[in-house]
């Protein structure tokens, strides 16, 4: 299994190349590192949150709040739940995350912060999911049927997406219907396709991820360009070559 949280000292790392990499007073890139509620006590989050804090580095801490992490409520495993205030010195900001407009408006006051040389800010975006962690977990057994069809009906954010372009007119019922049933043979379509493909080549790893300074035309693959700050394993050393 991976390691829960992991990935949030290496964001912070990023961030810190992206600091002494900067030139002049331009803008600073930022890195942005995400986890769930679960991983929001890890150590190598407080000490990742601890470093940015003290070298100013331009990450932002999403933490991407789902209320039960595996299957565990927060008020069951945090004794703070208020994550967006766990960096102590560290600014943060709640954000819904069942809406999609608030998630960008909230994403941009954090970028906008973070690259202007004021170090790391806190984002907690408050989200729900439907299903179980894992096809183990059936979902129910730490929280109700009611709860979970409670907040399909309130809070979902696809229907509160379809309901504001409805109410502003920018699309009708019928539309997004038509929509809705294209995109559901996009997926279908694509899934069908890759169960029948074959194992890809390791190199697919990369692609479609970075892309090359000389961009493929639009409907084309991109190809791997790797960016420095990304240490990429010599699979030649390695046992599984």
């Amino acid at each position: 299994a991976a390691i829960v949280g992991a990935q949030v000292p290496v964001g912070a790392g990023l961030g810190f190349f992206h600091k002494y990499k900067r030139k002049g007073e331009e803008k600073t890139p930022v890195s942005v590192a995400f986890y769930g509620d679960g991983s929001a006590n890890q150590g190598q989050c407080w000490e990742a949150a601890n470093m940015a804090a003290l070298w100013k580095i331009p990450v932002i801490f999403v933490c991407e709040n789902n209320m039960y992490g595996m299957g565990t409520s927060a008020e069951r495993s945090s004794a703070n739940t208020d994550y967006y205030k766990q960096g102590n010195f560290i600014p943060g900001i709640k954000i819904d995350g069942m809406d999609v407009l608030a998630v960008k408006e909230g994403m941009k006051f954090a970028k906008e912060y973070a690259s202007s040389g004021n170090g790391p800010i806190y984002a907690e975006i408050k989200t729900y999911r439907y299903h179980g962690h894992s096809m183990s977990d059936p979902g129910i057994t730490y929280r109700t049927r009611d709860e979970v069809s409670e907040v399909r009906q309130s809070r979902d954010p696809i229907e509160l997406v379809k309901r504001r372009l409805i109410e502003a007119g920018f699309a009708t019922e019928e539309e997004l219907k038509a929509t809705e049933k294209e995109i559901r043979g996009e997926v279908q379509k694509a899934l069908t396709a890759a169960k029948a493909s074959k194992v890809p080549e390791p190199e697919e790893l990369y692609s479609d991820i970075y892309a090359a300074e000389d961009a493929t035309q639009e409907g084309k693959r991109l190809a791997s360009d790797i960016p420095e700050e990304i240490r990429m394993p010599d699979r030649a050393k390695t046992v599984y070559h």
